[in-house]
């Protein structure tokens, strides 16, 4: 927690003319909210002021760490609610371009992505590069091995499969997609600089009403079903997860660990 006083000086340092008591009220006086903690588990309680006023949502990678969540903004989703979010790899140009030459018939063969740092805070980068470059429709993943950092398979309904390598490293690693298709091999690092002004591009249109959702939420929240199924088969040595064999019950990620070691390690390295 933050000491007492932080969000007025806060504020004031940073020119914003208010600071609000509590979510409720900040919901009733904004256009749209973005969702951003690094304890994910609170994601779905801060949100649900803004979906209950009918304002536009971002919430910021990871949506959630466990099925019950995902499969609760989905049903906001359902109900109209204007809301997105997840990883801004999925809009990085580099990313956009490398899917457009796999996107031709009969041409991909096989896919890597990787990242360093923790296994879903930034390791849902490196998913979400990766189902960025092929799409939605993955039908299971499976826990390979260790080796340095951790490594699972994808595998799609058509086929079609991709590695993901996530793990803490000694160095930070860029966010990186190797792809072979039937005409060579393409080597992508994002530019990290342009990220979020390529997810602004992408999200601002369809929370201002003016293009649809430029990917759908099902296809976001398969990502993070996807890194769920992951830690769940590394937990079963090895044996493939299937996506639809989740359930709301289902192990998944603990923000609040994660937020708390997080917090840790900030202090330390001031």
């Amino acid at each position: 927690m933050n000491p007492a006083g932080y969000a007025e000086t806060f504020a004031s340092d940073h020119g914003i003319e208010r600071v609000y008591a509590s979510v409720e009220e900040m919901a009733e006086q904004v256009d749209m909210a973005f969702i951003h903690s690094c304890n994910w588990d609170v994601h779905v309680a801060r949100a649900l002021p803004f979906v209950h006023a009918r304002k536009a949502v971002f919430i910021d990678k990871p949506l959630a760490g466990n099925v019950r969540d995902l499969l609760q903004i989905k049903e906001w989703a359902s109900r109209g609610a204007v809301v997105t979010g997840g990883s801004a790899l999925r809009y990085a140009p580099e990313v956009q371009a490398l899917r457009r030459q796999a996107a031709a018939p009969h041409s991909f063969i096989y896919a890597l992505s990787g990242c360093a740092n923790d296994e879903y805070y930034y390791g849902i980068h490196a998913f979400t590069l990766l189902h960025g470059l092929l799409g939605p429709g993955i039908r299971s993943v499976r826990h390979l091995g260790h080796s340095g950092q951790d490594q699972y398979e994808l595998s799609w309904s058509d086929g079609r499969r991709g590695i993901v390598s996530v793990g803490a490293t000694e160095s930070s690693h860029p966010f990186y997609a190797t792809m072979i298709t039937q005409s060579g091999v393409e080597f992508i690092t994002a530019d990290s600089s342009r990220l979020y002004r390529s997810l602004l591009e992408a999200v601002m249109p369809y929370f201002s009403g003016e293009a649809p959702a430029p990917v759908q939420l099902e296809a976001v929240i398969e990502t993070e079903l996807a890194a769920i199924a992951a830690r769940l088969s590394k937990e079963r040595g090895g044996q493939p997860v299937e996506l639809p064999s989740l359930t709301p019950d289902a192990s998944g990620y603990d923000g609040a660990a994660f937020a708390r070691a997080y917090r840790e390690q900030k202090r330390f390295s001031l």
